[in-house]
């Protein structure tokens, strides 16, 4: 038995090590037409950064190593330029020596990854712009600006890398802007979470610009220009495009393989593609998201990893392990903040029809009173009629990763809010508290249900009347400090005397810092004969950064 994969790193390389401890004496011939085959891409804006100064740490195996631990014969600088499915063929160039050759197979894989997204303006192929998809690309970057110690560097596109590599040429001492089409970071999270990492983002200096459409680049004998529709000009020494990525499908398309709806390689619920004996895993496939029920792509190393293990076990004991897809939870380091989201956001939700009810709370990392709780923020999307849990954000400094791990886990069963209210985690003061902050999104997202409270998003702030009344429940201090125009203060603790106040006919909104005093504040009013009481989701913290976020009309710096 033969098994031919196209493409290592993650999808590739982990099907065949799964291959051959399943099969010792298959052939096992791995095809990569870069010089390396596993290697930890998600680690490379840290090696540009500095933060990993050992760039042999990046690799997991070389050709070599996985040639003698697993007798696996990894051919790199080799490309596979065609796929004959009817001859059960592949055509094959060896880029060292410009060979072309044939081999047959008697399964294979597809691993081809996926491609940058290089859109066709003008200048775009000039000195000094680049992508980041793998080795090549780091060093490429890292030798380049290493001539620019305290340069200017421009990042095009808010992703997960983009926001990496903005921190790390950050740490270097550049000059950093990021130039992002849409109104926000972040497309996989909500605005209000995103408002909160953009808040400290600008808090470092960083030139961020949202919807700011890119026209063009030229170099000159000063460096490189960065065009824009309806700005002046950017002059950067680096530019480093990532707007996203797209399956490469070229040999699948050629082979006559199928594709989904995304354009990526369509795969059964074994990872078989559209020709029985050709499989596919990792960036260029896509299949059916478990919660919206849309085919989609993932480009996470997770998945992929996972993948090559389901693979190699349906190429070898027949079709009997499942793939039930990707939930697509992702995590990234922005600086002194933590962000990671698991399932789908409230405005793809929205997209897809889906009914759901949205949370917002603010959590203590661990115990109060023990020295560096940080808070975080917690935005879970459940389904009204039995919360179902869909989705879930954080945003936060410390114990956001175990958080989303626990949330996810919860999405990906497929279980509900209420699970989350009976979580039972390692509490001690250096770690959690009492109740940790996923049971506290669970009780919250559970009053709502149960319509003990009444939530309104903060983007509502702006439809009130001059009829409404608008109370803000903490301290007159706080007040003082800061609060939501058109607001009275009316401190929870003096409420219950103050009620007289109040006309019972009016709507009325209610918010504090966080949310539940605001929750306190309600359930006194609702059960003293008040109809209509709302609170606003998140509290004051969530609607100033919300606030503040949306009503930048110009960059923060000019550089």
């Amino acid at each position: 038995m033969r098994y031919i994969i196209i493409g290592g790193v993650a999808g590739g390389a982990s099907t065949a090590a799964r291959l051959r401890r399943l099969d010792e004496h298959a052939e096992i011939v791995l095809f990569e037409k870069g010089s390396y085959i596993s290697y930890a891409n998600c680690g490379l804006p840290y090696y540009i950064g500095d933060v990993i100064t050992d760039r042999s740490k990046l690799f997991v195996q070389t050709a070599a190593s996985f040639k003698n631990r697993f007798n696996i014969d990894a051919r790199v600088m080799s490309e596979v330029r065609a796929i004959l499915p009817d001859q059960k063929l592949v055509q094959v160039k060896d880029l060292k020596t410009g060979i072309d050759y044939e081999l047959s197979y008697d399964k294979l894989v597809l691993s081809p990854g996926a491609e940058p997204i290089r859109p066709p303006l003008d200048g775009i192929n000039s000195e000094g712009i680049f992508t980041l998809r793998n080795v090549t690309d780091t060093d490429r970057i890292k030798a380049y600006i290493s001539k620019f110690p305290n340069g200017k560097a421009v990042i095009i596109g808010a992703g997960f890398i983009g926001l990496e590599m903005a921190e790390n040429f950050h740490n270097l001492g550049m000059h950093v802007s990021i130039i992002e089409m849409g109104p926000q970071i972040l497309a996989p999270v909500d605005f209000p979470i995103a408002a909160i990492a953009q808040q400290h983002i600008r808090s470092k200096g960083v030139d961020l610009r949202l919807k700011t459409t890119v026209t063009g680049f030229e170099r000159n004998e000063n460096g490189l220009k960065v065009f824009m529709k309806d700005e002046q000009p950017l002059d950067a020494d680096v530019v480093i495009l990532s707007i996203g990525v797209k399956p490469d499908t070229r040999l699948a398309i050629a082979a006559g393989l199928t594709l989904g709806t995304a354009r990526g390689i369509l795969v059964n619920d074994y990872l078989q593609t559209s020709n029985e004996d050709i499989y596919a895993v990792g960036d260029a496939i896509e299949f059916i998201n478990p919660i919206t029920h849309n085919s989609m792509p993932t480009y996470l190393a997770g998945p992929a990893n996972k993948q090559g293990r389901i693979c190699a076990n349906n190429m070898v004991l027949g079709n009997k392990n499942k793939y039930n897809g990707s939930i697509n939870t992702a995590i990234v380091k922005i600086f002194d903040l933590t962000v990671a989201v698991a399932g789908v956001a409230s405005k793809h939700l929205t997209a897809a029809k889906i009914e759901h009810l949205v949370s917002t709370t603010h959590s203590g990392s661990h115990a109060g009173y023990y020295p560096g709780s940080e808070q975080m923020t917690i935005q879970i999307n459940f389904a009204p009629s039995d919360g179902k849990l869909l989705g879930a954000q954080i945003i936060g400094t410390d114990g956001v990763d175990k958080r989303i791990d626990t949330l996810s886990s919860v999405i990906q069963r497929g279980s509900t809010i209420d699970e989350l209210t009976e979580f039972e985690h390692a509490y001690a003061p250096p770690y959690s508290s009492a109740k940790d902050p996923v049971n506290m999104a669970g009780f919250v997202a559970e009053n709502i249900i149960q319509k003990r409270l009444r939530v309104i998003p903060w983007s509502a702030v702006k439809d009130f009347s001059s009829d409404d009344v608008l109370i803000d429940v903490r301290t007159a201090l706080e007040f003082v400090e800061g609060n939501i125009p058109g607001s009275i203060n009316i401190p929870v603790d003096e409420l219950r005397g103050r009620l007289h106040e109040l006309d019972k006919q009016n709507n009325i909104y209610i918010y504090c810092q966080i949310g539940l005093r605001g929750y306190l504040a309600q359930r006194i009013l609702l059960q003293n004969g008040f109809q209509q009481v709302q609170n606003i989701s998140g509290g004051y913290k969530l609607w100033l950064a919300c606030d503040m976020e949306s009503n930048i009309k110009e960059p923060s710096l000019v550089l």
